[in-house]
């Protein structure tokens, strides 16, 4: 896998469940330790650290991540306040009335009410959590947020605020943003380019309105047509795809991954792997017939 965000730029990264999304975020956000590759921000190599010890790294605060179900990734036994000062505290150094000053304008800046900040997550409501994973992940001023399906917890109508809000924080912040979703219709809207990943590679990559017009790979095809259409007019047919998804463990390196799911697939594919090679002028699609 080998892909750049550039500086202020919303990356989205789509694909099936189990084809890696996760696995390659927490790689980057340096939860995971890769076993070869290169993690760049800017000029530092980020793979050079050790997942276990990348907490105390100054670096840490460059990369933050807002994690799928906020719920879930909240410590019980903070409060919302706690929860927000914790990387304040541990990558800042802040304490005291710097620090309280601190959450208070974090939490302003997220549309968290004040009066919140000394409950407990099971007080509070999926938007109330939402805004405090975002908060909390701000707070260091990172230059990369990854987003991984920060709003497939929540109501729909709380789901368009939270979209807005995170919106509204990359125009004021400048930060750049890599955002994993199953909702295609958030990444068309949301994201400048996107990656679609199927069994561990990316297999097209290119700017996202050209890609959502005009798919090349027959994975993107399948997965833009199983997108709901409200107009009769723009409904097409949906691609059904036969078969299962191989195994991800120690996949032959000469077979296409997608092969023996591709309408299109030939015996070529069982003998030579697509590589990424340009489809345009800033595309790249892995299979051999586009």
């Amino acid at each position: 896998v080998s892909f750049t965000v550039g500086r202020g730029e919303t990356v989205g990264l789509v694909g099936e469940s189990g084809c890696g999304k996760s696995t390659l975020v927490r790689l980057i956000n340096r939860l995971l330790d890769p076993t070869s590759g290169s993690i760049r921000l800017g000029g530092t190599e980020l793979a050079d650290f050790r997942a276990r010890a990348f907490a105390g790294n100054p670096n840490r605060g460059r990369i933050q991540m807002v994690f799928q179900d906020a719920g879930d990734s909240l410590n019980p036994r903070y409060t919302a306040a706690d929860a927000i000062a914790d990387p304040l505290r541990r990558l800042k150094r802040l304490s005291g009335a710097r620090l309280a000053a601190r959450v208070e304008e974090l939490a302003d800046q997220t549309g968290l009410p004040r009066d919140l900040l000394q409950r407990f997550p099971h007080q509070l409501s999926g938007g109330q959590k939402a805004r405090v994973g975002i908060a909390r992940a701000i707070a260091v001023s990172p230059e990369l947020l990854i987003l991984d399906e920060p709003t497939a917890a929540l109501d729909v109508s709380v789901q368009v605020v939270i979209l807005q809000l995170l919106q509204q924080l990359k125009r004021e912040l400048g930060m750049s943003y890599l955002f994993v979703s199953h909702d295609l219709n958030v990444v068309r809207l949301l994201c400048d380019r996107v990656l679609v990943m199927y069994l561990g590679k990316i297999v097209e990559q290119g700017p996202a309105a050209e890609v959502f017009a005009d798919p090349k790979h027959p994975y993107t095809q399948a997965l833009i047509s199983a997108i709901p259409q409200a107009d009769p007019a723009r409904r097409v047919g949906r691609l059904r795809l036969g078969g299962e998804p191989r195994s991800p463990i120690d996949p032959d390196p000469r077979v296409c991954r997608f092969y023996g799911r591709c309408p299109k697939g030939t015996p070529r594919c069982a003998e030579e792997t697509p590589l990424l090679h340009p489809a345009g002028a800033a595309r790249q699609v892995a299979c051999h017939f586009a």
